[in-house]
């Protein structure tokens, strides 16, 4: 493809996406497809010569959009929302016309500069303390990566690596060596060997499953502790404290626990203060901030209290929250801020010869690389650029609470329908309900929903999720996850949304009425 090809091929995409955003609400918001409806469709071969690319646009249309769930569909109303914008297509547009691999300063002194500035505007943006801006001396700093998972993982290494340090320094003075005092710690063999065995992470049932993959990685356990519905399923810091004293008695090593605010499940948001005294009481522990969904929310200064913004602020060693979800910029862009970016550095940074430069030797520039698990990355700071400019804060604040008062207007309406019981407080923008029925048992109950459920499924047009919240006693609840905050949802789609769940729920109790 010569310039010219590429710039009719272009007009002819910019063309087709307008189109498809135009007709977005006459889709269905889910897939109609069966399993293996692709694969049955495309050669298994690939082509020996090249084809013109208006047929290979053409296909795009006729085998690849069948085969689409419209995250962007104002009906949209599934886990969480994952929004684009056309700022943020624009950004990836041009950043993928420069594309470069920016694992150091000098690949694009851009990339990394421009990463540093839109990293220090969202720490305005969310009110963030000034150690987590880079720029302020205080050592943190932040950086744009792909997922909130990839991040857990990184804060998980880095706080092994910090805790393994601080044990090869008790093993330096209990053997009366010298410890250093200038520089990382180096950790002989024999210590990370015994110690890594020991180490153990912490979460409750409802942190994200990145906590306990976190552990499998890396190949320690990961202990899920209990919470309570009348703390709202969210981890207490002396549940924390005890279960910490507990393994400490086994001979295992406190390092790592994850405080969610947001959770997946029902929006809770844990006792951030509380597991912060806690940590503090162990040199090895490391506090990290999984705030994936909900920390965009911190935009909002009447949010920030709710969210426990201010105890974040003084207890985490790590935050991460993802403009990809609720704020504004396409998959994939997750932010991430660090207390101390030397816990990055002292576990991340391999510099052999040929990723030597003058200006990273002489101190002058940050090398992003040795703040993330892989070398090479995206430039994704172009596209939270564009966004952040093209909506200010100001557009981002009344996007984001557009969202949150159509969940407060539905949670009045589900409230006031004795059909219907809220299991979790209302958060944000996420409702948890499930559908009721008198005399029915804990199982039944559970049961009931999960046919309704399945029957909300089984439609191309409505799209919720299920979750179950795990309480203390060990008493699961089936429940239905209602999550608004796509770009485009009106008053009306919600309402039209819960008429239709109305509908199969009246439909299910009057089957199960006529049954008995």
């Amino acid at each position: 493809m010569d310039v010219e090809q590429f710039r009719k091929a272009g007009y002819a995409a910019i063309d087709q996406i307008c189109d498809y955003y135009s007709s977005l609400e006459q889709r269905d918001v889910k897939s109609n497809v069966k399993p293996g409806y692709l694969l049955e469709q495309l050669s298994t071969t690939p082509p020996t010569k090249g084809e013109a690319f208006p047929a290979i646009a053409a296909d795009f249309q006729r085998l690849i959009m069948p085969g689409i769930t419209h995250w962007q569909h104002p009906k949209f109303f599934a886990y969480f929302p994952s929004i684009v914008t056309f700022e943020s297509i624009l950004g990836d547009m041009y950043s993928s016309s420069v594309t470069n691999p920016g694992f150091n300063w000098s690949c694009s002194p851009a990339c990394t500069e421009l990463e540093q500035v839109v990293m220090e505007w969202m720490v305005t943006i969310l009110g963030l303390d000034d150690v987590f801006r880079t720029s302020s001396g205080k050592g943190g700093g932040g950086i744009i990566g792909t997922s909130a998972s990839d991040q857990c993982l990184t804060a998980t290494i880095a706080a092994r690596e910090r805790a393994l340090r601080i044990l090869a320094r008790e093993h330096h003075s209990a053997n009366g060596n010298a410890t250093p005092t200038q520089g990382p710690t180096e950790v002989p063999f024999s210590v990370r060997q015994e110690s890594t065995k020991q180490l153990v992470m912490y979460g409750s049932t409802q942190t994200h499953s990145i906590g306990a993959k976190s552990a499998l990685l890396l190949g320690m356990p990961f202990r899920a502790l209990p919470v309570k519905a009348e703390d709202g399923y969210a981890l207490r810091g002396d549940v924390l404290k005890a279960a910490i004293e507990e393994d400490i008695k086994k001979g295992f090593v406190p390092f790592f626990v994850i405080g969610t605010v947001g959770t997946t499940s029902s929006g809770a948001v844990d006792y951030i203060a509380e597991i912060g005294e806690v940590v503090r009481q162990y040199p090895t522990m490391f506090l990290h901030i999984d705030a994936a969904w909900a920390g965009m929310a911190w935009a909002l200064p009447e949010q920030r209290e709710p969210l426990r913004l201010a105890e974040v602020n003084k207890y985490a060693d790590s935050i991460c929250t993802n403009a990809h979800k609720w704020g504004l910029v396409g998959f994939d862009c997750s932010l991430f801020f660090v207390r101390d970016r030397r816990d990055l550095t002292e576990a991340l940074d391999v510099t052999p010869a040929y990723l030597r430069t003058k200006e990273a030797d002489a101190g002058a520039v940050i090398d992003y690389r040795n703040w993330q698990l892989a070398l090479g990355r995206r430039f994704r700071s172009v596209k939270l650029w564009f966004v952040m400019r093209g909506y200010g804060i100001e557009g981002l604040q009344a996007h984001l609470r557009n969202g949150i008062n159509l969940c407060q207007d539905l949670t009045a309406v589900v409230s006031q329908d004795s059909k219907f019981e809220i299991v979790a407080p209302q958060r944000l923008g996420l409702l948890c309900f499930r559908l009721k029925r008198a005399g029915a048992s804990a199982s039944e109950l559970d049961g009931l929903n999960v046919e309704l459920n399945s029957r909300l499924a089984a439609r191309p047009d409505v799209h919720l999720t299920q979750t179950i919240l795990k309480s203390e006693d060990g008493g699961e609840i089936f429940c239905i996850r209602f999550a608004i905050g796509a770009l485009r949802t009106t008053k009306r789609d919600v309402e039209e949304v819960w008429a239709e769940v109305v509908k199969e729920s009246e439909g299910l109790l009057q089957e199960g009425a006529a049954r008995n």
